[in-house]
């Protein structure tokens, strides 16, 4: 499994419930630019339209030698999912408080482009520190355990 990008700011800002993997509907060009990680999934999230997944604000630059078969960046693309899976993932995703976001973007052993989603939850702004402090603690922990030896 080769990754191409991984979202790192949506495992700070949201706590994660539930994983898939999906495949994701791409042209020629996004593909080439993919396997040279022009690609940016800071702010992509997923909606789900028709019984279907779609991948919004999936930033993919243009290929540098695409001339006219260019396509538009942040086109919304289409995640490949059984029906019933998508259903059940759009009816989570519509209660309260849920999102549906993409963790990692990657090319599988048989070079296809697949997306990690998962279904999260916002932290709240204590738990985040929470976490900071958490962290914090147990590397103070590790340095005092380290100069004891």
């Amino acid at each position: 499994m080769k990754v191409i990008a991984e979202n790192r700011k949506a495992r700070h800002l949201y706590q994660i419930i539930d994983t898939l993997e999906a495949g994701i509907e791409l042209k020629g060009t996004e593909v080439k630019s993919l396997r040279n990680h022009l690609v940016n999934m800071t702010d992509a999230f997923c909606r789900g339209k028709d019984g279907e997944l779609w991948l919004m604000n999936l930033h993919i630059s243009p290929y540098v030698f695409g001339n006219l078969y260019n396509h538009d960046p942040l086109r919304s693309r289409r995640l490949l999912l059984h029906k019933k899976e998508a259903v059940r993932w759009s009816s989570l995703s519509e209660q309260k408080g849920l999102t549906i976001v993409p963790l990692r973007l990657y090319f599988n052993d048989r070079g296809r482009a697949k997306v990690e989603i998962a279904l999260v939850k916002p932290k709240k702004l204590y738990d985040r520190r929470q976490e900071i402090q958490d962290r914090e603690q147990e590397r103070e922990l590790h340095r005092v355990q380290k100069y004891r030896e």
